[in-house]
């Protein structure tokens, strides 16, 4: 028995190893409402410091794949990991905590909240910014102390992407790319290994859009960050990522670079018809 223990064990060795070659990897993900397939043996393999897409048309199955990976959803068949961990099953906010953080195709900012506190909101769980129920009731000298610390991390934060100079407006207040960069920045304040960004470029003009792109790629290389995003505008998608993988009626059409990918015939017929 000890003798096959330290053969299994052996082999479960070897298998992690294999798997935390990539940050995340899906393995026929997948998940069925009632009797309607929404996507299906999705499989998805994400080294460290990449820039990948996802990307298809309309009603492909790119946010149900992002509600898979975050919990939202739970598969009815298939699994994933983060860095060779499996975490198929567990709630939102231990996947979150995990290191998975996403932003949404419609901006979810706590409006009302000035743009320093959505940031700090992101802090909260965090080891270094914990207080005790009691030392945050009664207001004593640590409560205190982890208040000015969560502020100014978050100030950093917010240096990073141009909006210290609004730190206590209200984020309601900001213009739409302003709001979206306060998104990602609330989002790697819950320091991911992992980031989703669906539809980062939506509603974005030009400008706004060349910015947002800068903007990942110093996120990629100023956290050491590996980002997963789904993108309509295929311009951005070319000039940001390293791979992608295209999805139609929720399963795979291809995977390869940008431009691989595109150019597929089965990619420009799900796009544009016959």
């Amino acid at each position: 028995m000890a003798k096959l223990f330290e053969k299994l064990k052996g082999k479960s060795l070897v298998r992690q190893n294999i798997e935390s070659d990539y940050v995340l990897e899906t393995k026929d993900l997948g998940i069925s409402f009632g009797g309607l397939k929404a996507a299906q043996n999705v499989n998805l393999k994400i080294k460290k410091n990449e820039i990948y897409g996802l990307i298809g048309p309309n009603g492909a199955g790119k946010t149900t794949i992002f509600n898979l990976l975050t919990g939202v959803y739970q598969p009815t068949f298939g699994t994933f990991y983060l860095n060779g961990e499996e975490l198929r099953g567990y709630a939102q906010d231990k996947i979150n905590h995990k290191g998975i953080a996403r932003t949404f195709q419609n901006i979810r900012l706590f409006n009302n909240m000035t743009v320093v506190r959505n940031v700090m909101v992101g802090l909260q769980h965090q080891p270094e910014y914990k207080c005790t129920l009691v030392e945050s009731l009664l207001r004593l000298p640590r409560h205190f102390k982890v208040e000015k610390a969560m502020r100014e991390r978050a100030k950093e934060l917010l240096d990073i992407f141009g909006l210290k100079d609004e730190r206590n407006n209200l984020a309601c207040n900001l213009p739409y790319g302003k709001q979206r960069k306060l998104e990602i920045a609330r989002a790697l304040a819950t320091n991911p290994k992992l980031l989703l960004l669906d539809e980062p470029a939506a509603g974005m003009n030009p400008h706004e859009t060349e910015d947002l792109m800068n903007t990942i790629k110093l996120i990629r290389d100023k956290f050491d960050m590996t980002v997963l995003l789904i993108e309509h505008d295929l311009k951005f998608v070319s000039g940001l990522c390293d791979r992608v993988t295209v999805l139609n009626f929720g399963t795979v059409l291809t995977e390869g670079t940008a431009q691989e990918a595109l150019n597929h015939p089965d990619v420009i017929k799900a796009y544009i018809g016959n």
